[in-house]
């Protein structure tokens, strides 16, 4: 694909969602963080019931912790892996009181250090909530860059690294944004909906449906 049909598939996205965000609920940089590492293999939809009655009660490391283990998964009982990221979350905050001054740090080196925080978590944190280009590639945007041509890949890694250098600067703060959206409501997995898509004309996928 070249430099033209990217450009012109980012512009009608952002023509159609100029600011997008991500569907998770947050207020600070803490809540993002804490709601990214509840979403591994969770819902967008599934985390925001927790964590709507979690923050109310404890939305800062020092409340969290106190909740012990035992107590914060009263609240995350309801999504997937509660127990690992009870655990994970809890020790996220005790590191972060104890190395960070209770701030969320703004560099991938000392998210990645956090228990339960990988490379796609850290690049969520650093482009939604600092405002850095980053690209966080999960299953959707994996689809999508490899399925539209945009920027195909065998690993997300790879995905990732052709995405930041392809796509034009212009875009690339709000690109994973429009890429999660797109595909989780129109490029789906089994069956996309090409026929509605706004890039369809624009698209290299060979086995379009009607």
């Amino acid at each position: 694909m070249n430099k033209e049909k990217r450009t012109q598939i980012f512009t009608r996205l952002r023509d159609a969602n100029p600011n997008p965000t991500t569907e998770l609920n947050y207020s600070t940089p803490f809540e993002l963080l804490i709601a990214v590492i509840l979403s591994a293999q969770a819902t967008d939809v599934g985390v925001n019931k927790a964590t709507d009655k979690l923050y109310p009660v404890a939305n800062t490391p020092e409340a969290i912790l106190a909740l012990g283990v035992d107590g914060l998964k009263q609240y995350i009982k309801t999504i997937g892996l509660f127990n690992a990221k009870a655990e994970n979350v809890i020790k996220t905050c005790q590191i972060l009181m104890d190395q960070h001054n209770s701030v969320v740090p703004d560099n991938r080196n000392d998210l990645e250090a956090l228990p339960g925080v990988g490379r796609k978590t850290a690049n969520v944190v650093l482009n939604t909530a600092f405002k850095q280009p980053t690209m966080a590639v999960d299953t959707h945007i994996f689809r999508v860059s490899n399925r539209t041509g945009i920027a195909p890949g065998k690993d997300v890694l790879e995905v990732e690294k052709r995405l930041v250098r392809l796509i034009p600067r212009e875009f690339l703060m709000d690109a994973h944004h429009w890429l999660i959206l797109h595909g989780r409501y129109v490029c789906k997995a089994r069956k996309p909906h090409c026929g509605s898509c706004i890039i369809e004309d624009l698209c290299e996928y060979k086995q379009k449906t009607s």
